[in-house]
């Protein structure tokens, strides 16, 4: 039938290969074709079109943000350089131009 290995987290059977990961369409963990398993344990943070972020990237706003306590917005097609992915609600921080230091989340930024 299929040479694909189970889940290590759920043990199912339904796994499925994507590049060089594996995912488990039941919980959802994806883990390294090639056998290093250095992140297993570490969540994956995607931008709003799929694509996995990393601490250095650059990414786009996709969607005008308000900036809570003042009267700034954070524009549409805003770049932002070396984010920094964290734990959390908003997994991204980050500094805008002439904003400052922010937190983002990752539904409402593309990477550039």
């Amino acid at each position: 039938m299929s040479d694909l290995p189970n889940c290590p987290k759920c043990q199912s059977e339904y796994t499925y290969q994507d590049g060089n990961l594996f995912i488990c369409p039941e919980c959802g963990h994806e883990w390294s074709a090639d056998g290093s398993g250095a992140d297993d344990d570490a969540p994956v943070i995607k931008d709003s079109v799929g694509n996995v972020l990393q601490d250095g990237d650059t990414v786009t706003v996709i969607k005008d943000l308000k900036v809570k306590g003042s009267s700034s917005v954070v524009k549409v097609g805003t770049k932002v350089k070396n984010i920094r992915l964290v734990g959390g609600d908003h997994d991204i921080d980050c500094k805008i131009d002439g904003i400052g230091a922010m937190k983002l989340k990752s539904e409402f930024v593309k990477k550039a």
